[in-house]
């Protein structure tokens, strides 16, 4: 069976994503952890340091404006790893997603220059994370910030993290159970919410950040 952008719309809609044994490989795994990671919208919290950094305005922050370019920053080699799982079928995939209004990137960028950023998945009112990555420090943090801000202002009910790291559990990522997850996504993904794609000023993202846990 053909992989399409319908069909990979409702394996999230059911709880089930795909990923690649490396960046490489064309075969792609159907993936259903039984602890699944998400954020709390409610319960968001920002690291003083993070805060200092962004109140400084070193970065722009934008969306939806280099979406493919974010893409293929997340497949790239990083220094903490040589491979990945977004192989070429799923950058097609949600590149299609992109171009039908589904999937949304975040940009972070110094002086013109892509510095960080992430990309996901828009179902309801739930957001599937996909990656996220980093070429300054705390870019990657600022862009995920940014998605929650705008998550919160337009009434999403789940962020959905895949797994959990120590770098998300700063935000107030926690694990839940597969059972549970698929409850609250079943309750997302039958509410409308429009993912907000307008810039955002700095001064309101700085007080957003203020008024976080």
């Amino acid at each position: 069976m053909q992989l399409t952008p319908e069909l990979l719309l409702k394996a999230y809609s059911i709880g089930v994503f795909p990923m690649a044994e490396s960046r490489h490989d064309p075969e792609l795994h159907w993936i259903d952890p039984e602890v699944r990671g998400i954020l709390p919208l409610d319960q968001f919290h920002v690291p003083r340091r993070l805060k200092r950094t962004i109140r400084r305005k070193e970065f722009a922050v934008t969306c939806d404006t280099a979406f493919h370019d974010v893409v293929l920053s997340c497949a790239g080699p990083r220094n903490d790893r040589s491979d990945t799982w977004i192989n070429p079928t799923i950058e097609t995939l949600t590149t299609q997603l992109f171009e039908m209004g589904f999937a949304h990137s975040i940009e972070v960028s110094v002086d013109g220059a892509l510095a960080g950023g992430l990309y996901g998945i828009a179902l309801g009112a739930c957001f599937f994370g996909e990656s996220m990555f980093s070429y300054e420090r705390d870019a990657s943090k600022i862009a995920f910030a940014n998605l929650v801000m705008r998550l919160r202002r337009a009434g999403y009910q789940l962020l959905d993290t895949q797994f959990t790291t120590p770098h998300l559990n700063r935000f107030g990522v926690i694990d839940i159970s597969r059972d549970e997850y698929r409850k609250r996504l079943a309750s997302a993904v039958r509410k409308q919410a429009e993912f907000p794609t307008a810039p955002i000023p700095h001064d309101e993202f700085v007080d957003f950040l203020d008024e976080c846990v």
